[in-house]
């Protein structure tokens, strides 16, 4: 979701107003999904990296995040959306995450779509992650190394309850991954837009979905 500062920017304010922006965009891209039948959205909310910017600044951010779980909980309940979170989660301030576990719990049981928050999140991290889970696994006796393959490693990543991203949105005309779901991005379809994250409105959303659909997946074959 990128395009948030440059947003504020543009337009004479403050970069805490481009992330307030976008978490309406937020609200859109739940709505789209639940109207295009999409069952799992994962937001690239907060990145490891993004620590090291201004204090202030993450600070607000944080702020926001909370004031975001505590408002919106009520709205995922009435769209039955699922809230769920990957990325290390304790390094998030004690108040973000008392919200974050309180909203996930509050709609643990919701049903028509899984939203996803990677918060203090980094692939690479990720990934070491779980390389020392399998490496304590292996201490423990419970795997031989012989064992690992491309699905027991998925299964010890943050996201082995859901399926690998058929797209990945990227906006802001930005041409890169940014460190977001290295493993799990392999085969996935890329669709680069050049409109502000805080731009980026349901029909947008659906244009995506129906670019998406007119693609042909080959997974390296022909």
């Amino acid at each position: 979701m990128d395009g948030n500062g440059r947003w504020a920017r543009e337009r004479g304010f403050a970069r805490i107003r481009g992330h307030e922006e976008g978490a309406e965009s937020v609200r859109d891209a739940i709505a789209g999904c639940i109207e295009a039948g999409v069952e799992f959205l994962t937001l690239y909310a907060f990145s490891t990296e993004n620590w090291r910017r201004p204090k202030a600044e993450v600070i607000a951010l944080m702020k926001l995040l909370e004031r975001f779980l505590k408002k919106r909980t009520p709205e995922l309940m009435e769209k039955n959306v699922r809230l769920q979170a990957i990325g290390r989660l304790t390094d998030l301030p004690a108040a973000c995450q008392r919200e974050l576990h309180c909203s996930i719990e509050a709609t643990a049981g919701n049903t028509a779509l899984t939203l996803i928050l990677a918060l203090s999140y980094s692939g690479r991290l990720e990934i070491i992650d779980a390389i020392q889970s399998l490496l304590r696994e292996i201490e423990l006796g419970h795997i031989d190394k012989a064992m690992i393959d491309p699905e027991t490693f998925s299964k010890h990543l943050y996201t082995r309850y859901y399926p690998d991203p058929d797209l990945l949105i990227r906006t802001s005309g930005e041409m890169r991954l940014s460190n977001f779901l290295l493993w799990q991005l392999s085969y996935t379809e890329i669709f680069v837009t050049s409109k502000l994250w805080p731009d980026f409105r349901k029909g947008d959303l659906l244009d995506a979905i129906r670019d998406y659909g007119n693609r042909q997946r080959r997974y390296g074959g022909i």
